[in-house]
């Protein structure tokens, strides 16, 4: 069988491993041992889904099987985390509401754009954070679980996106200063601490 972990063909020796669930097992065994975990599947050439894992399991090993996995550590989502918590720290919210004013939808925008993906790239990073319980529990903001600051903030960011369809310029300002800035600054708090 052939095995690659994150793009490198790794040396196996099977030893009681009879199935793809077998291997899978002693791997992830390994993995967490080292802080790490699966977060992707190729089988064959064929992407697993979550949905089709439990098929998987029973495949008997043949010689020409072929298992790829991406892996992730705790570090590199640590790393990932902070990474997107220095974007977050250089995001000039406060001066969305005088372009604006002053007719510079463009910069605006820039700035918007660049909250969206800053946003979406915290939120999926650490939705990932899950995948590492003791992680995960410590990934409080403002004194909230991950999933209600979630919840609370995308409901900022939906009032946000009505305000920026309607041209609402006062109402994009306040909740980019009052709002959305502060909750940036307890991401950046809590992940600092991380």
């Amino acid at each position: 069988m052939r095995l690659n972990v994150n793009g490198q063909d790794i040396d196996v020796t099977l030893e009681d491993e009879k199935t793809v669930g077998d291997v899978l097992k002693s791997f992830e065994t390994a993995a967490s041992e080292n802080e790490a975990t699966t977060v992707r599947i190729v089988l064959d050439g064929e992407a697993v889904s979550p949905d089709r894992f439990d098929e998987i399991l029973d495949r008997p090993l043949e010689d020409k099987t072929s298992l790829e996995l991406t892996v992730l550590t705790k570090g590199q989502l640590i790393d990932s985390l902070k990474d997107v918590s220095e974007r977050i720290g250089r995001l000039s919210l406060e001066d969305i509401p005088v372009l604006l004013q002053g007719g510079k939808d463009k910069e605006a925008a820039a700035i918007i754009d660049s909250l969206a993906s800053d946003c979406n790239a915290f939120f999926h990073t650490a939705s990932m954070a899950s995948l590492f319980p003791e992680l995960y529990g410590k990934l409080a903001i403002d004194g909230a679980d991950f999933m209600d600051f979630f919840k609370d903030f995308l409901s900022i960011l939906s009032d946000f996106k009505d305000a920026m369809e309607g041209n609402d310029t006062v109402t994009v300002g306040d909740l980019a200063e009052y709002e959305i800035e502060p909750r940036l600054k307890a991401v950046m708090k809590a992940i600092a601490a991380l």
